[in-house]
């Protein structure tokens, strides 16, 4: 059995920034409001037809790759996180596959919303370890901003939410006491529409019901949000994730030297770290400068912890994340 180890971080967000007193100007919110209860200061959005989900994805992998050493070439499968793909089909994984010049490998696109980081290393994990593929390139990737509700009305969601990419390259490495030890995954579907966008879609309501109801208080389309539902418990799954991997690996909160949750709500991220007994030392966020991006908030936060040197090889990182689903994980990496 081989375990799986990350060999390049690479991530990219669109230059247009926009702040909690840009939305003050759209909408009736204020920096002090948003700031209190999301711990958010600006996020960005994409600007020009440019920027896309997949776009953003390929320019966060080709840093990846590089930065792994490889090349396009030893690439032998893909897997793309995100809730925001640029079609409704085909996914974005085979549009990377083919805007990175990448041979006839294996596509494949999660649908986890803000797990989706978490889940795609963990299949991509589950392919190195039983030898299938060498290298697997995961990213996660969103656009938000073109689907948000930014007027009052929509506040509470769109204040939350960036745009932005994150990736990892994952090699197969024989050395079983390196890399990912272990994911968690979890789902709790009952839930579902806590935290939601039901139009368009199959089940209730198809894009020509839009169009022929042509309702302008029609908000079936824009996500929403059960926000204090989805806080208590987003805490209560962080903590059972997290040491559910621990435990399973014989580790104790004391050993992890870098957590990095999924930047929903500097809040939760702050309650965790409370609730663990964890240094600012041992915890990155990154939500006050780019919002809540999704499935691309863990590697974007993991790849600039790596940046700044936060992250050390023997370092033990914890990756965590809960979202739409209600689905959450863990993954539990030494470095």
């Amino acid at each position: 059995m081989y375990h799986s180890k990350i060999t390049g971080l690479g991530y990219y967000v669109p230059e247009n920034v926009v702040t909690n007193d840009d939305l003050s100007k759209i909408m009736d919110t204020n920096d002090e409001w948003i700031q209190e209860r999301t711990g958010i200061k600006e996020r960005r959005h994409v600007s020009n037809a440019d920027d896309t989900t997949t776009s953003m994805g390929v320019k966060a992998a080709r840093m990846a790759i590089e930065r792994s050493g490889l090349t396009t070439e030893d690439i032998d499968f893909v897997v793309f996180a995100t809730l925001s793909p640029d079609y409704y089909f085909p996914g974005p994984g085979v549009m990377v596959q083919r805007d990175l010049g990448l041979k006839t490998v294996g596509a494949l696109d999660i649908r986890n919303q803000c797990s989706g980081f978490v889940y795609g290393l963990s299949v991509a994990d589950q392919f190195i370890k039983t030898g299938m593929y060498k290298n697997v390139l995961v990213i996660g990737s969103e656009v938000h901003s073109r689907g948000l509700d930014m007027t009052t009305r929509g506040r509470g969601v769109s204040v939350i939410f960036g745009d932005g990419a994150g990736a990892a390259v994952l090699s197969r490495t024989e050395d079983t006491t390196k890399g990912i030890l272990s994911t968690h995954l979890h789902a709790e579907g009952q839930h579902a529409e806590e935290l939601s966008l039901i139009a368009p879609g199959m089940g209730k309501r198809w894009v020509t019901d839009i169009i022929k109801d042509n309702d302008p208080n029609d908000e079936s389309y824009y996500p929403h949000m059960n926000g204090q539902f989805v806080f208590k418990n987003a805490v209560v799954r962080f903590s059972e994730v997290i040491m559910e991997g621990l435990q399973i690996n014989n580790l104790k909160v004391s050993d992890i030297n870098m957590l990095i949750p999924h930047q929903a709500n500097l809040r939760i991220s702050q309650f965790i770290q409370q609730k663990f007994k964890l240094t600012d030392d041992q915890v990155y966020n990154n939500i006050q400068k780019y919002g809540n991006t999704t499935a691309a908030s863990i590697p974007i936060a993991l790849t600039e912890a790596w940046e700044q040197g936060k992250i050390k090889e023997g370092d033990l990182v914890v990756l965590a994340a809960f979202g739409s689903g209600f689905t959450w994980g863990s993954a539990i990496i030494r470095w």
